[in-house]
């Protein structure tokens, strides 16, 4: 392994994954926003952990006790070195460079020099907002906000009082990022310095001031920030690069053997018979698939497909419950099923009935049904994850268990372990969260962790197991199809005097376990499958104040399929659905949608600034291009709001005529930018992820069989299809929200919008074909 990745094949340093670390004699407390416990880092320095309190302080039955309180730490070496140690994952977000940026206004000091590594399983590791260790939620930044300004903080003004124990003169002491000496021109970095010309770098403080008794008071206002806010390239861009970091497929072990993983060709089929496994290579029975372990990748994989394997058979039941034609024509009965779940009713107690009626009372009215397909996580890096078993001297006895992988939820890996060798003591399972090649959610879930272990302890050595393309396709854990039915009834001015929405999806909270499995089906509502659809939910859709009469309720369907949590879940269903409708209804009254959707904003302020920039940032009310118009969607999400126009350009060749989405403009507002070029590229991101979702993304399976194999069947964005992205960070004062996410639902709606302005017709099935 480069020794350059930052992730060593060791849990974090200075933490023990056995106990927690326990403060020494020269501890303190501090209470302010956040609990703060200093304490001697080993190896010397100062370690300072910061605590992120829970909404409640007692852990959950059934829940590990540990994380009553979650943390994260800051240790500042002797040698000079910073670390800090955070439970979330780094999926490409950014989420390292962005908190090591927040403790640099607070603590000044050249913030790239910040290691900022994932925290081991355990030792209360864990956020507030999450209640554990898992990345996802758009939650990293937001979450961690407040209590990584107070390290800096409380750690500026250890230091400092240590330097004044040093003969600091504390008038005049302070910390700053470096300094270039004048003489000789040589530049240190991360001072702690006088104005008598004393100065000692932070290394040689660190283990004095972890005595100190310190304040917590912050010197930056938010209005003067000169570190957050500011546009900074992210250190592990050079890593990336140049190869030097350390995602799962990069780890190598001692003696490491690799596994390939074959599923049976149907889900829910399982292993029949299992031949003999070739010469040299060892063949494990996993009930729904089969592994070959072997000494390299290429020879385990090449052994795989020379096994011979036969599986069960599905009963015509079960097909039906994993065949796409069957569970999307399940799907269009339900929207007239007589049981439901009422997610919202205006005024309260209003039931369907009675909004249809008035929906059928006015004169003009509109009854619509908008369709989802299944689709993939398509991560760049497949799943993989390595896993060594450690023995007691009897070598038949497991003593401990040390895992590396992509993950975001290094907890729910410890659980996955425990539940296979519930005699393991939680404290000898050592979880290292390694870079992740695109999480999306995918890598919340357990199937390829549990695989590695069980094959891990078969050949009794540290294996690598890995998923090929292939099966990283069939046997993901998908975003569910849905469909949306929107009925609405509209006077003579225009006003929404009836809005109808039902919901027909399967349950992603009852497949994760959130919901009791004896629960009757369309018993509760699916948060999930609801999203924005509501207005009194987390991210409320933005009309409801609007609407006079409104009800959205909930019908789930049950599937055979494995669902999961998509990047922006189930926004990216709620919002295409909301946003097609408005802008049909505009065009049903012969208004300009912008116009229609002005008028239907008033009372939210902080939409309708966002409406009004990426009209102007669009030039909206000019005239498009030729063969190009525009359409328009907002959608609020993770605690932000984006307001987004597309356009579509018709593209001639022959007699053959295309589509093309030549430009898109998105107005977000986040609060404000810690890093206002990640913000961006965080927007393009889930742009182009939507776009191609939008466009072409679809998962069909045959009684089963997954019909997409590759990403020659599973088409992506390529170069040629990107438009021209513009994005504005409009800051109106809001708190700070997620970025992670925002930018993916409106994309869909955008260019369906921009395809019907210019096309005349209106597409309603995703994905659009164009």
């Amino acid at each position: 392994m480069n020794e350059m990745s930052g992730f060593p094949l060791k849990p974090a340093p200075f933490v023990t994954t056995e106990e927690p670390a326990q403060p020494t004699a020269d501890s303190f407390k501090l209470n302010r926003r956040s609990f703060l416990k200093a304490s001697i880092a080993a190896g010397g320095g100062l370690m300072l952990d910061i605590s992120l309190p829970r909404a409640s302080l007692a852990s959950k039955p059934g829940e590990d006790a540990s994380f009553a309180a979650g943390k994260a730490t800051l240790v500042i070496g002797a040698d000079d070195s910073i670390t800090l140690i955070v439970p979330g994952g780094e999926m490409g977000q950014g989420i390292n460079s962005a908190l090591a940026q927040i403790i640099a206004e607070e603590l000044p000091l050249d913030f790239t020099r910040i290691r900022t590594v994932p925290a081991p399983y355990g030792a209360q590791y864990g956020t507030g907002l999450q209640a554990s260790q898992v990345t996802g939620g758009s939650s990293g930044v937001r979450g961690y906000f407040d209590y990584m300004l107070d390290a800096g903080a409380t750690a500026r003004s250890m230091l400092v009082a240590a330097a004044i124990q040093k003969g600091g003169d504390p008038n005049t002491l302070r910390a700053v990022a470096g300094f270039t000496d004048p003489d000789s021109g040589t530049w240190t970095p991360n001072l702690v310095r006088d104005d008598a010309g004393n100065s000692w770098i932070s290394g040689e403080l660190a283990t004095e001031a972890a005595s100190t008794n310190p304040t917590t008071s912050r010197m930056s206002d938010p209005d003067a920030y000169k570190v957050i806010g500011t546009r900074k390239i992210r250190p592990d861009i050079r890593e990336k690069v140049n190869g030097s970091a350390v995602f799962g497929l990069d780890v190598q072990l001692p003696g490491m053997k690799f596994a390939a993983v074959k599923h049976a060709p149907a889900l829910g089929a399982k292993v029949s018979t299992m031949g003999a496994a070739p010469a040299g290579t060892l063949a494990v029975n996993l009930d729904t698939a089969v592994a070959v372990v072997a000494a390299d990748s290429w020879a385990a994989r090449k052994a795989l497909n020379a096994l011979t394997v036969t599986w069960t058979s599905l009963s015509y039941a079960q097909q039906s419950l994993v065949d796409t034609a069957t569970q999307t024509g399940s799907l269009n009965s339900l929207l007239s099923s007589t049981t439901s779940a009422v997610a919202e009713a205006k005024p309260a107690g209003t039931s369907a009935a009675t909004v249809v009626s008035a929906i059928n009372s006015q004169p003009r009215k509109l009854n619509l049904t908008y369709s989802f397909p299944m689709l993939a996580h398509a991560c760049m890096e497949v799943l993989n994850c390595t896993v060594e078993p450690l023995y007691a001297p009897d070598g038949v006895t497991v003593s401990a268990i040390n895992v590396w992988c992509p993950t975001q939820a290094p907890d729910w890996v410890v659980n996955t372990v425990t539940a296979l060798l519930p005699a393991l003591p939680r404290d000898k399972i050592s979880v290292t969260t390694t870079l992740m090649g695109g999480g999306l959610g995918r890598k919340i879930e357990q199937d390829y962790v549990a695989q590695a272990v069980r094959v891990a302890l078969f050949a009794k050595a540290p294996v690598k197991l890995m998923w090929w393309r292939e099966e990283d396709f069939a046997r993901d854990f998908f975003r569910p199809a849905a469909v949306s039915k929107i009925q609405v009834g509209l006077d003579a001015n225009g006003a929404i005097q009836g809005w109808y929405n039902r919901i027909a999806a399967p349950s992603v909270m009852r497949s994760h376990g959130f919901v009791s499995p004896t629960a009757s089906y369309s018993s509760f509502v699916d948060s999930i499958a609801v999203g924005s659809a509501v207005g009194n939910g987390d991210e409320p859709m933005p009309y409801a104040d609007a609407m006079t009469r409104r009800v959205v309720d909930y019908v789930e369907q049950k599937t055979g399929f494995s669902l999961g949590f998509w990047r922006s879940v189930g926004q990216s269903i709620s919002c295409f659905a909301v946003e097609s409708a408005i802008d049909e209804c505009a065009r049903l009254l012969g208004r300009d949608p912008y116009d229609y959707r002005l008028s239907l904003l008033a009372g939210n302020d902080t939409m309708k600034a966002l409406l009004e920039d990426v009209a102007q940032l669009s030039s909206w009310k000019s005239a498009a291009p030729p063969g190009t118009a525009r359409g328009m969607a907002l959608s609020p999400g993770f605690g932000s709001s984006a307001a987004m126009v597309a356009e579509v350009t018709r593209v001639a060749s022959g007699s053959t005529t295309n589509y093309k989405v030549s430009r898109i403009f998105c107005s977000v507002d986040c609060g404000f930018a810690v890093n206002p070029d990640q913000v961006v590229a965080q927007i393009q991101g889930g742009i182009l992820q939507g776009m191609s979702s939008a466009r072409w993304g679809r998962m069909q399976f045959d009684h089963g069989v997954a019909q997409v194999k590759n990403f020659s069947d599973y088409r992506l964005g390529r170069m040629a299809d990107t438009p021209i992205i513009t994005v504005r960070i409009v800051n109106q004062g809001s708190p700070l929200g997620g970025i992670g996410e925002v930018g993916v639902p409106p994309v869909a709606p955008a260019i369906a919008n921009a395809y019907a302005a210019l096309t005349g017709t209106r597409k309603r099935n995703l994905p659009l074909g164009i």
